[in-house]
C-alpha cells in the first residue's frame, strides 16, 4: 500500500481545516452583526453556494480563476512565482472552498444561539465588541464551533471533484485519498482500493464521533447552567 495518499490528504485537511476555521468564524460573526436582512439574506447564500454546486463546478470556476493562463494564476505566476493549478496548494484550495459553508453555517448558527442579553450587558459595562466576542459569544459558541471545524475538516478529506479539476491527480503529489481509491478502481485494482477505503472510513466514524461528543458536552453544559444536572 502506497501510504502518500494518506500523508498528502491528512496535510491537506489539516491545513485546509485551519484556515477554514477561522474564515468561518471571521464570516459567520459578520453576517451576523448585519441588520439589513436583504444584505444579509445575500451573503448568507453567497457563503453557502458551494456547498450545494457540485464539486466539479466549483473546481471549474477555481480553474478558471487560478489557471496558468488566466489573469489571476498568470499574475501570480509572472511576479510571485508561484503556480496553483495542479500542485498541493490547489488541494487546499479547493479544500477551503467546498470545506467553508460547512464550519460558516455551524459557526453562525452557534452564535445564533448565543443569549443576545449577554452580548448587551457587556456593551452596557463598556466591553469592546473584540472583547464581547472572546469573552462572552465565542465561549458560549464553542461546541457548535468545535463540531463545524471537525465536520470542515472531515469534509475537506474527502474532498474529490474540485481537487481532480484545479490539483490533478498526480502520485505522491496532489493525489489524496477519495483521488487514490478513483485511480486504483478505474484501473481495475479493487484490492488496491480497499486499505484507502478504510483509512477513509475511519477517519470519517472518527471525526462523527468527537463532533456528537461535542454535541453531547453542550448539553451537558446546559444543563449544569440551568442547575438541573446531567441526563445520562
Amino acid at each position: 500500500m502506497d501510504w502518500s495518499p494518506v500523508w498528502i490528504s491528512m496535510k491537506t485537511a489539516a491545513c485546509a481545516g485551519v484556515v477554514t476555521f477561522f474564515l468561518g468564524i471571521f464570516a459567520a460573526w459578520r453576517v451576523v452583526g448585519l441588520k439589513q436582512r436583504w444584505i444579509k439574506i445575500l451573503w448568507d447564500a453567497a457563503f453557502t453556494l458551494p456547498m450545494v454546486l457540485p464539486p466539479t463546478v466549483a473546481g471549474f470556476f477555481l480553474l478558471y480563476i487560478f489557471g496558468v493562463k488566466r489573469h489571476v494564476g498568470r499574475f501570480l505566476a509572472e511576479y510571485f512565482g508561484v503556480k496553483v493549478a495542479f500542485s498541493w496548494q490547489a488541494a487546499v484550495l479547493s479544500a477551503v472552498v467546498i470545506s467553508f459553508p460547512l464550519m460558516y453555517r455551524a459557526a453562525r448558527g452557534a452564535f445564533e444561539q448565543v443569549d443576545r442579553t449577554l452580548i448587551d450587558a457587556g456593551r452596557t459595562l463598556g466591553m469592546s465588541e473584540w472583547n464581547i466576542f472572546w469573552k462572552i459569544v465565542f465561549p458560549g459558541a464553542f461546541p457548535g464551533i468545535v463540531s463545524g471545524g471537525i465536520l470542515a475538516f472531515a469534509r475537506g478529506l474527502g474532498e474529490f471533484g474540485a481537487t481532480a479539476m484545479i490539483a490533478g491527480n498526480i502520485a505522491g503529489k496532489t493525489r489524496t485519498l477519495p483521488l487514490a481509491v478513483y485511480s486504483a478502481v478505474a484501473a481495475g485494482h479493487m484490492e488496491r482500493a480497499w486499505p484507502y477505503v478504510a483509512v477513509i472510513i475511519f477517519i470519517a466514524f472518527t471525526a462523527v464521533a468527537c463532533m456528537n461528543m461535542a454535541s453531547f458536552w453542550q448539553e451537558c453544559r446546559g444543563w449544569r447552567e440551568s442547575g438541573k444536572g446531567v441526563r445520562l
